[in-house]
């Protein structure tokens, strides 16, 4: 079963949650914001798409924080603490399985990663 960390008023988190209950894929959803993904599930993710794209970057607390000229300067363990921490920062929907981890909701990536 997947873990699908997802913002309810986010229409790419609708988009993909329509999208995985159209392809029976099994999922547990979790409210991002609230509960972060957890720091392993984070390391699994930065190591198949690297740290830069796992940050929600049109967000308001990526800009109130000064993450743009921050985060080039940061080492992965503390980029992902921080995330691990805030989950306004994670770029969503966040799914994450045993052997799969998808950022953002394009249609097109996630039919080949479950084909």
């Amino acid at each position: 079963m997947y873990r699908f960390y997802a913002y309810k008023g986010c229409d790419g988190c609708r988009n993909a949650r329509k999208w995985l209950v159209a392809n029976a894929i099994e999922f547990e959803e979790i409210a991002i914001r609230e509960t972060p993904p957890s720091l392993d599930e984070l390391k699994q993710a930065c190591q198949r798409h690297g740290i830069k794209p796992l940050f929600n970057t049109s967000g308001m607390d990526y800009r109130q924080l000064g993450m743009k000229d921050k985060l080039p300067n940061m080492s992965e363990a503390d980029a992902l603490s921080l995330l691990s921490q805030n989950g306004n920062l994670i770029k969503r929907p966040f799914l994450i399985g045993a052997d799969l981890s998808l950022v953002g909701f394009k249609e097109v990536i996630w039919d080949q990663a479950f084909s």
